[in-house]
């Protein structure tokens, strides 16, 4: 099953679209655009069940969940995605036991993507935002190969603005963590202006975990 969301979608239409789609099967997409950012772009929703709320504005996923905005892929068991009165998207992404919600975008201009897993994922359609929680990590490709690397309780990517912010689990340990403090992995560049053909780095803000009480 695959929808797409536009931001001039009328709530009762995209209800009997919706409708329509999980009783056919049918595929629903908007005219292609020749639009560089990923925020002017549909929102695809792919999954095996779905179910919408009119009331709420709530679309509700499960089962090999796939949502895809421009170049921005989010991939997990469930979603709940939410439309604003603006017409804004928001994802909530959840994984089941032992496994880990995914989230792939594309840096502008250059040949890297950034690569990020946790067990739930929450993503700000408005703000640009992906907030990974538990046992996150993200990377930063160049290609095919990882360029850096961070792991965390906590990951915020603000692809709008191409930086990180890290959260430490306060002590306790993660995956890849075992202290519980923020781990980064980052390889050198030769040449920092992107003379050699690569993107600037991306700007890497560590947050202390929360006072205990």
């Amino acid at each position: 099953m695959t929808l797409s969301l536009t931001t001039s979608s009328r709530r009762i239409a995209v209800a009997a679209l919706f409708a329509l789609a999980a009783a056919t099967g049918l595929t629903l997409s908007a005219p292609a655009q020749a639009e560089r950012a990923d925020r002017d772009k549909p929102l695809v929703l792919e999954a095996d069940n779905a179910s919408y709320d009119d009331v709420k504005q709530i679309y509700t996923l499960t089962g090999n969940v796939v949502l895809t905005k421009g170049t921005m892929v989010l991939k997990s068991d469930a979603a709940e995605v939410r439309t604003d009165p603006e017409g804004y998207q928001y994802a909530v992404a959840t994984a089941k036991a032992g496994r880990q919600a995914y989230i792939r975008q594309k840096r502008d201009n250059v040949d890297e993507y950034i690569d990020g897993w946790g067990d739930r994922i929450e993503y700000n359609g408005k703000q640009e935002i992906a907030k990974l929680i538990g046992n996150a990590r993200m990377v930063r490709l160049e290609g095919a190969k990882v360029a850096d690397e961070i792991r965390g309780a906590v990951l915020t990517y603000d692809s709008r603005n191409e930086f990180y912010t890290a959260t430490g689990g306060g002590g306790n340990a993660t995956a890849g963590s075992p202290s519980g403090r923020v781990r980064a992995v980052l390889s050198p560049r030769q040449n920092q202006a992107g003379a050699d053909g690569g993107g600037s780095p991306i700007e890497l803000k560590s947050s202390p975990p929360p006072a205990k009480p």
